[in-house]
């Protein structure tokens, strides 16, 4: 098992559940066939920053590591389509992994992933109204 896996899970986890000890989330992980020693989870929540909060551990906000989703759309998005469960968002040449990764930043529930190419973002959303709720988001941030 490797650590990163293992710290995506353990956000995952804390995500969809209250965890207020590190025995719960153990136990959550194991049952996913993730084994963690209590050493091994304390350093993975301190590496992940996570804090003890009223509603269980829940991660400290990081700081954006470039531009916001708003400022990305509005310079390079040019189109953007729901195709299902899929939306695919169409950049200027060269732009698409800019826009994707200002997707990816937001850690939206409506995204579950995105793909980026040169000119084209695909955005896996989990359902087609999560897909549009996506695209109405988008374009909320372009016309405002």
């Amino acid at each position: 098992m490797n650590k990163s896996f293992r710290q995506g899970q353990i956000l995952k986890v804390i995500r969809t559940r209250e965890i207020f000890t590190q025995e719960e989330l153990a136990r959550e992980l194991s049952q996913q066939g993730i084994q963690a020693t209590q050493v091994t989870l304390s350093r993975d929540m301190r590496e992940l920053g996570l804090v003890k909060t009223a509603d269980g551990y829940r991660q400290l906000p990081a700081r954006p590591l470039g531009p916001t989703l708003a400022d990305v759309a509005n310079e390079y998005l040019l189109d953007i389509q729901v195709a299902q469960n899929l939306v695919v968002l169409r950049t200027s040449p060269g732009n698409a992994s800019a826009l994707a990764a200002a997707i990816d930043r937001q850690d939206l529930g409506d995204v579950v992933g995105t793909i980026a190419g040169d000119d084209t973002v695909l955005v896996v959303s989990p359902d087609k109204q999560e897909a549009e709720h996506f695209r109405q988001m988008v374009v909320s941030l372009i016309a405002g």
